[in-house]
């Protein structure tokens, strides 16, 4: 039998309701798109909060207010966040400990990346920003998961970020439970605006074979995305499906010239995975495909 399709829904991310009204952004409005989503057939769901800037502890105060409607409703749900602003590693990863009982998998960002949209000449910026995971941050990202049973929620922004990953599987330093997320750069790259600017590879078939070519022979689990586009339009997600990838769409990944809602962009991903001969698989077994550490 085919192994079933893990879908992640990240329903958030730096979208905004004046990008689509459909974006959920308070702990309710979260609460209640991921219920929606996991409905539809979703396994993981990733946010973000409206309070970025905030202390650990109160950042994953904020995230639980959102978190603990959907537990409560499907303990099985699979929910994890994102990285918090500061100026040390220990800052920006200071929630992950208090959020740790509530959620399975981390996060683990193995490289550094320009992020920006297009100006009015269309050329990078000024809307710009660079993500930095230097080396040493990457090994205190690997610890943490491994030190609260986090499977790694692994982003792959361009393929230097997967050479580091593959080191640490190759050293047998990977924490269980993890999860490559290729990420193909959309015409309107991470932070929106107009199209022309945006990172690494394009959604083609020769961009998904040249990662493939790296992962070839790693027993890894791997999904696609893409990132300032629409993955479900792209090639990309059928080459996946067919190859065993997973799929990850939602709002924070999303442009086009539609408003969908995360609810809608799920349903056509498993509507996608059905026509490849693929089942969708439940959060339960997700976690066994990915062999998350038990809680």
């Amino acid at each position: 039998m085919a192994t079933p399709v893990i879908i992640e829904a990240a329903i958030n991310g730096v979208a905004s309701k004046d990008r689509n009204p459909n974006v959920p952004c308070t702990p309710a409005e979260i609460a209640e798109d991921a219920l929606r989503c996991l409905a539809a057939g979703a396994a993981i769901v990733h946010n973000h909060i409206d309070e970025a800037g905030a202390d650990g502890q109160r950042a994953a105060g904020r995230y639980l207010e959102g978190w603990r409607p959907v537990l409560a409703a499907r303990p099985d749900a699979i929910l994890y966040p994102t990285v918090g602003l500061g100026g040390t590693i220990e800052e920006r990863y200071a929630h992950v400990a208090p959020l740790a009982d509530a959620m399975r998998m981390g996060l683990v960002d193995p490289g550094s990346v320009n992020l920006g949209a297009a100006a009015e000449d269309g050329l990078p910026g000024p809307a710009e920003f660079v993500y930095v995971n230097s080396y040493a941050d990457v090994r205190y990202e690997v610890a943490l998961c491994a030190h609260h049973r986090l499977g790694p929620s692994i982003a792959i922004f361009e393929p230097g970020f997967l050479r580091t990953a593959l080191a640490y599987q190759r050293a047998g330093r990977l924490p269980a439970g993890a999860l490559v997320k290729l990420y193909f750069g959309g015409d309107h790259g991470y932070l929106g605006g107009a199209a022309g600017v945006t990172f690494g590879l394009p959604p083609t078939r020769p961009s998904l074979e040249a990662y493939l070519a790296m992962l070839d022979g790693v027993a890894l689990p791997w999904s696609v995305a893409v990132v300032g586009g629409d993955l479900l339009a792209s090639d990309v997600a059928r080459l996946a499906l067919a190859r065993g990838g997973h799929l990850r769409v939602g709002l924070e990944d999303y442009a086009g010239s539609r408003t969908p809602t995360n609810e809608e962009l799920v349903r056509a991903a498993v509507a996608l995975a059905r026509e490849a001969g693929r089942p969708v698989a439940s959060p339960a077994e997700a976690a066994r495909i990915l062999a998350l550490p038990r809680r």
